[in-house]
């Protein structure tokens, strides 16, 4: 997620795959920390960055320059190497890069009209894909390897989403999601399921990849509102939550699993969370907010990284749940929220760790 003004010290930021790591970019360089500990892991001052990828915690890097210096033009692409602290491979284009994905198998950038597709591991490229002109470089792209999916907008005009299996090298499907045109989206975890919101940001949806069809329909609020960021929370299946940063400093969660053969038999804050057919808009009830959880109008990414869960001692007793939420404003700060939702279905939000990621300094090891 690179950041489209320079008002911020941070220029980008991103969590790894399996959201145990982030990586930032500044003025200065990029910097890779902990999630769970809060430990700046690598540091490399060497100029300003706004793409910094991750392939899960290993030494593999994809990093793009801001073009302040002719070695570190937007338009190049470097393959980095955090233990030797060298470039692998440099790949440059004819304009500039406006994202950059990554899993085991492929390496996707994207350009304005253009997304190219490689093997990681050959850089061969196996397919470039035309695309709708895509200024912000949005994207999705599934870490799974049984979904191996990317999902671009298929439309400048409205929210289409175009779903390409980069496996097989072709289109899966495309989703009409919204009337006015994407502003965010994610998949989940098995990279079974796509999150959406348009740039209205007044709906967020989800569909099921494999048929095509809205699942889920959420009203994050009446007023419009820019989404920064979705994720889901970590499943083998269906997500238990969504949740979703605004501009308006908020963070909002959605509930759509959480045994749902069982809530719909109580009155529960998770009941009947499942309609027998969609609606336009969920029950609010289903919705909750965290207001004030950062700056209004900061830049923030924001990921649900862990959801613990205890079911009581009877059926009718309700689930209890805890999910850890991770927020990286652009403005600096690391953020580690606790969600917390009690056996009286009571929900709690508390900060729990914050810190400034521009004075973070290595630890060092005494000789």
């Amino acid at each position: 997620m690179a950041n489209q003004s320079s008002s911020h010290p941070i220029l980008c930021a991103s969590f790894n795959q399996d959201h145990s790591c982030f990586a930032i970019g500044t003025k200065d360089g990029f910097k890779i920390f902990d999630c769970d500990t809060g430990r700046l892991l690598y540091e490399r001052v060497i100029g300003a960055f706004i793409i910094v990828e991750m392939l899960y915690r290993s030494s593999f890097l994809a990093i793009v320059g801001a073009g302040e210096q002719p070695s570190l033009s937007p338009r190049r692409l470097c393959l980095f190497n955090t233990v030797s602290g060298t470039s692998l491979r440099e790949l440059n284009f004819l304009t500039s890069i406006l994202g950059v994905r990554v899993n085991r198998k492929r390496l996707i950038v994207v350009l304005q009209e253009k997304t190219y597709i490689y093997d990681v591991n050959s850089l061969e490229i196996k397919r470039i894909i035309d695309t709708v002109p895509n200024s912000q470089g949005l994207c999705a792209f599934s870490a799974s390897i049984e979904n191996p999916y990317l999902a671009l907008p298929a439309s400048n005009i409205k929210g289409s989403v175009l779903i390409y299996n980069v496996m097989d090298l072709q289109s899966h499907c495309e989703i009409h999601a919204h009337r006015s045109r994407l502003a965010a989206m994610v998949f989940s975890s098995n990279g079974m399921y796509i999150a959406t919101a348009s740039e209205q940001g007044t709906l967020i949806r989800v569909h099921l990849i494999s048929e095509a069809t809205k699942s889920y329909s959420f009203r994050r609020g009446t007023y419009p509102s820019t989404i920064f960021s979705l994720s889901f929370g970590p499943s083998a299946d269906l997500p238990d939550l969504l949740l979703a940063a605004s501009s308006s400093g908020s963070l909002h969660i959605f509930s759509l699993g959480l045994d749902l053969n069982e809530s719909r038999k109580s009155n529960s804050f998770f009941g009947s969370i499942m309609p027998g057919s969609v609606t336009d808009a969920w029950d609010p009830a289903h919705h909750i907010v965290h207001h004030n959880a950062f700056a209004a109008g900061v830049r923030s990414g924001a990921v649900i990284r862990k959801i613990e869960k205890a079911s009581g001692t009877s059926m009718s007793e309700p689930v209890t749940l805890r999910a850890t939420v991770s927020v990286i404003t652009f403005n600096g700060y690391f953020q580690e929220y606790g969600f917390r939702i009690n056996h009286k279905n009571e929900a709690t939000w508390s900060l729990e760790h914050e810190f400034n990621l521009l004075t973070a300094v290595a630890e060092t090891t005494a000789s």
